[in-house]
């Protein structure tokens, strides 16, 4: 009776799973239906339930079901070696997994995965992202290394203190604030942004940032170097917006950025994508590419030395890894080019430029 009742939930999941993934296959039916649509109900109703919460509850949600899994493995393993891992039946232990691994699939869906199948903030604008030529992209890193070092110069000649935690997150909701005056698709109320409680851990498994779908929460990991997180910030809380892929979040953290009236916002912003757009360059032109990094000022040159020690100093065997788990995971969501995806920012940053004449 156990195992039919089993089957029964298994069959309704497994029928859920295949509506959403149809549904998933139109990306105009979830842009209106979902992104546009149900989606921000969802993200408004889960930032409100826990956005005043001082602390990340998804944080601790994720702490004790690694905690959890670490027990089972244990007790699995201990019934392997005393021969009672099936003691109840192969069949209902393989049916558990196979409703565990549906209603994460529905949940991660409905509550937000559904929207990497979207038209996305391309459409939004009316953006047109094409192949771009090797000309295009040596005039992005030209335009974006005259940005980073006039802002720096800027920011030696009037040094101001570097933002706590709070006063972080305060001023990144102030800039999408800013951003949601131009764009309407934009509005980010109420704020859900939150230091990481696994960021000494994220150093050695190389992430700054996060969201969690199940609760709605951008966590950001403060402990990495700060001309990194105002970047970071905007790119989470573009993720809570629905932009699901990497290269989306990337753009959309950049509109945000640059609609702040902090320079300190711009310098991050436009290091990181001087960073995109060279790492991009270089496996094209090597030589060119090096030229405009020689061309940074030393003040800027510091910062990315800083970046370098910090990553050296938390190296580790795990991280290659956990990196490559990822990029599979972002390759099962639309993104082939798995963590690469990030740099696919270049695109969307030369048709900006093309469309508009500015950055």
């Amino acid at each position: 009776m156990k195992h039919k009742k089993y089957w029964i939930l298994i069959a309704v999941l497994s029928l859920l799973a295949i509506l959403i993934h149809l549904f998933s296959s139109s990306s105009v039916w979830v842009e209106h239906y979902y992104s546009t649509g149900i989606y921000p109900y969802i993200s408004f109703f889960l930032r409100f339930l826990l956005g005043w919460l001082p602390f990340s509850v998804g944080d601790i949600l994720y702490g004790l079901i690694s905690l959890w899994l670490l027990i089972k493995i244990v007790k699995t393993v201990q019934s392997i070696f005393k021969k009672r891992l099936f003691s109840r039946g192969p069949v209902i232990v393989f049916q558990r997994l196979g409703v565990v691994l549906l209603l994460i699939y529905i949940l991660f869906n409905t509550l937000w995965g559904i929207n990497y199948s979207r038209k996305g903030i391309a459409s939004q604008l009316g953006l047109s992202i094409e192949k771009y030529s090797i000309d295009e992209l040596k005039t992005l890193n030209s335009v974006l290394l005259q940005k980073v070092n006039a802002i720096n110069s800027s920011l030696m000649q009037n040094p101001a203190g570097l933002p706590g935690d709070k006063e972080l997150f305060s001023r990144s909701l102030a800039a999408f604030e800013a951003a949601n005056k131009q764009y309407a698709f934009l509005n980010y109320h109420p704020a859900s942004l939150k230091t990481s409680l696994w960021g000494w851990l994220g150093n050695y498994l190389g992430f700054l940032g996060y969201y969690n779908p199940f609760t709605g929460e951008g966590q950001v990991n403060t402990t990495a170097p700060k001309f990194l997180l105002p970047y970071t910030s905007c790119h989470e809380i573009a993720h809570q917006l629905g932009y699901a892929k990497e290269n989306e979040a990337n753009f959309v953290g950049y509109l945000a950025a640059v609609s702040s009236k902090d320079e300190f916002y711009h310098y991050s912003v436009y290091l990181n994508l001087f960073l995109y757009a060279n790492s991009n360059l270089f496996h094209t032109d090597s030589i060119a590419a090096n030229a405009f990094a020689k061309k940074l000022l030393p003040a800027v040159k510091q910062d990315l030395k800083e970046w370098r020690q910090f990553s050296i100093s938390h190296k580790n065997p795990v991280e290659p890894v956990i990196r490559w788990l990822y990029g599979k995971f972002l390759e099962s969501n639309q993104q082939p080019s798995g963590v690469l995806s990030y740099d696919e920012v270049t695109g969307f940053m030369i048709a900006y430029y093309k469309a508009y004449g500015k950055l």
